[in-house]
């Protein structure tokens, strides 16, 4: 593999198989024809027609569409067709900053290709012999990425909660970091992909943050979701992204982002325009 091997991975698939979700005339995600058909079961919550979903016009503000939209999703859970079921809600919106159209359950969003938010947080601690970066291995019982590498903090970007709090959260919550220390976090930039993954379709915007931990910092987690930690060099990190599929997929191109922007991976490498472009890529 490769550096733009794996930002290839999340790569843009052809969306004509897929029929847009459409709103108010605004383009919030992308389905499978399979998944409209079900619901069109459903049609006092969704319509499907001239080639696109839709909600009923009947359901005029974001209140009402979030309560119906989530009744059909629990009755989908109950069919089977939703699993990892997380009781936590997403803002549908076209943008980050636009306002919501509704809210919806996190385990359906990439069944509606609607825009996924996450931050993302690489903890690197600087040592006698360079900088090392603590890595951290995915819990085997995660609904995504079981048993990969990750960093040390990571989560996705639910409703009612700013960035950088949610981001403190985590970190309490995935590494023990003291909230301090966390708030120490310094946001880099994000990366944006449109992939398609068993899940279904992932268009994603993850808030980077770079942090230096203490070098006498063990991160311990306490909810679970991280089987333990490693601090590695940076250049095993690099081989780790590079020679192997050691990492998550989106996980692997943050750790990418990291060494552009600290100058591991430098100008003359042959794919470094690519690589930066390749980390700007949602549909």
């Amino acid at each position: 593999m490769s550096f733009l091997e794996r930002i290839n991975a999340c790569k843009s698939p052809d969306l004509s198989g897929y029929l847009p979700f459409i709103v108010e005339g605004a383009t919030l995600g992308y389905v499978k024809p399979d998944f409209a058909k079900l619901l069109q079961d459903f049609p006092d919550t969704f319509t499907v027609k001239n080639t696109q979903l839709g909600l009923n016009e009947k359901l005029g503000d974001p209140e009402s569409r979030t309560a119906a939209v989530d009744e059909v999703l629990l009755r989908l859970m109950e069919l089977g067709v939703i699993s990892g079921w997380r009781g936590e809600k997403y803002k549908v919106a076209t943008s980050f900053a636009a306002p919501a159209v509704f809210d919806i359950e996190r385990a359906a969003v990439a069944l509606f290709g609607t825009i996924g938010y996450g931050v993302h947080l690489n903890g690197v601690v600087q040592t006698a012999g360079g900088l090392s970066m603590w890595v951290g291995r995915r819990s085997l019982s995660k609904p995504t990425g079981p048993g990969k590498l990750d960093q040390i903090v990571a989560g996705g970007q639910p409703i009612g909660i700013s960035l950088m709090d949610n981001l403190i959260k985590e970190c309490g919550e995935e590494a023990d970091i003291p909230a301090d220390i966390a708030a120490g976090s310094i946001p880099v930039g994000a990366i944006t992909y449109t992939t398609e993954r068993p899940e279904g379709l992932r268009r994603d915007v993850l808030f980077n943050y770079d942090l230096v931990l203490p070098e006498g910092f063990k991160p311990c987690n306490t909810d679970g979701e991280i089987e333990d930690f490693y601090l590695m060099s940076m250049d095993e990190v690099a081989a780790r992204v590079h020679d192997t599929d050691d990492f998550k997929f989106n996980c692997a191109i943050v750790v990418i982002d990291f060494l552009i922007r600290h100058g591991y991976i430098e100008p003359d490498h042959p794919d470094y325009i690519d690589l930066i472009n390749g980390l700007h890529g949602l549909d």
